[in-house]
């Protein structure tokens, strides 16, 4: 049987960035959803989750990374 999404997100290791260094405001990414990202407000654990694409998520962290979306 295969698990819908919500099933998915909430049965997932969530992790926060090495970088955070232990803060409370950062952003989580669920590990181990294939071909999907899931990205979550460290704040607010069930709360909603943003689902992206692989692709999609590479191109929103360089773009953080890069300062383009200050």
């Amino acid at each position: 049987m295969t698990q819908n999404m919500d099933e998915r997100i909430s049965r997932a290791a969530w992790r926060k960035s090495s970088y955070s260094g232990g803060a409370q405001s950062c952003i989580e990414v669920a590990d181990g959803l294939p071909g999907t990202v899931a990205v979550r407000d460290s704040k607010d654990p069930d709360g909603p989750a943003l689902i992206l694409t692989p692709d999609v998520w590479r191109a929103l962290a360089r773009q953080v990374r890069d300062g383009e979306l200050a």
